[in-house]
């Protein structure tokens, strides 16, 4: 398979590539495979270990991605809950909780969120406020509290 590299045990960005990229997380909310398929948790993992800064997910490695943005990015919430989702689609779901709380403490004080965070400097980034963060946030509430959640619904 060209889009699943064994030594990294995961899903890659792109055909016969090494990088990844955090929109491979909702494989399985769109039933490409079930969640507990072994190259899932790999992805998950490699995810994890690869684009995980300070407990948030950022979309891919900037580095070594030419998308011809200047400067540093910071971890994209969405991605964050995206992850949280795919803890708790395999049954992860204390895993999956408390990135959600993790997510939830980033909120402002009107309880808005920004498409981006620096998990560096604990600031928020880019769009202010960001529906995509916000709509992301309403899927992770619905698939903890409610195991028929929007993904598993996607995913069947």
């Amino acid at each position: 398979m060209r889009a699943f590299d064994r030594e990294l045990n995961s899903f890659v960005q792109s055909y016969e590539s090494k990088e990844l990229d955090a929109a491979l997380l909702l494989l399985p909310q769109v039933g490409f495979l079930p969640p507990n398929d072994a190259r899932i948790e790999g992805t998950i993992e490699a995810i994890r270990s690869t684009l995980m800064v300070n407990g948030l997910v950022r979309r891919y490695r900037p580095a070594c991605a030419d998308d011809g943005l200047p400067g540093p990015e910071g971890a994209f919430l969405a991605c964050t809950f995206w992850l949280a989702d795919a803890l708790a689609l395999s049954g992860r779901y204390h895993e999956a909780e408390a990135l959600f709380e993790r997510l939830l403490s980033l909120r402002n004080d009107l309880g808005l969120l920004a498409e981006e965070y620096d998990a560096v400097e604990c600031r928020m980034l880019g769009n202010f406020p960001q529906a995509f963060s916000h709509v992301a946030l309403i899927n992770t509430a619905q698939n903890l509290l409610n195991s028929h959640g929007p993904a598993e619904q996607r995913r069947e």
